[in-house]
């Protein structure tokens, strides 16, 4: 007789990626973000500008969407703004290079779960996305010692 419990504690089942839709009007800048992020996350789709990130979230329902603050027809503000009033995605987080205390609490009171600075990127970017999955928010370290560095 087969021992079944042993073999499947010897079983790893891969677990789908989370699906990335990302927004930035800097080409190269993106592509460094969409290699970031490419090893733990299925990247579905990227945008250049705000307008074009909303009709791509209505059309592929990504889990999170990362978007830059500064964009040409919607900031990433206002289009985080119509992308969850669709109920398209989960979350979004937002990749910025304003380190201002006003700026986070617009995004979070528009609903944005991340705010992370490009400059800390490397280090907060993942942690963010992870922590908007789980519906929690997550603020750079560098916005400020009273929300930075950590999920709340």
């Amino acid at each position: 007789m087969r021992d079944t419990d042993s073999q499947s504690e010897n079983v790893t089942v891969p677990r789908s990626k989370r699906r990335l839709l990302l927004a930035d009007d800097h080409p190269e800048l993106l592509r460094e973000i969409q290699q970031l992020v490419a090893t733990q996350f299925e990247v579905v789709g990227t945008a250049s500008d705000g307008l074009t990130l909303v009709k791509m979230a209505e059309a592929l329902e990504p889990d999170v969407v990362v978007t830059d603050l500064r964009m040409a027809g919607l900031s990433g503000i206002d289009a985080a703004r119509a992308i969850l009033q669709q109920k398209t995605c989960k979350a979004v987080v937002l990749l910025t290079m304003y380190d201002d205390s006003r700026l986070v609490k617009s995004a979070l009171d528009a609903g944005i779960l991340g705010y992370v600075l490009k400059a800390a990127a490397g280090e907060d970017l993942i942690s963010a996305i992870e922590a908007a999955l789980q519906g929690a928010v997550f603020v750079s370290r560098q916005t400020g010692p009273s929300t930075g560095g950590k999920s709340v």
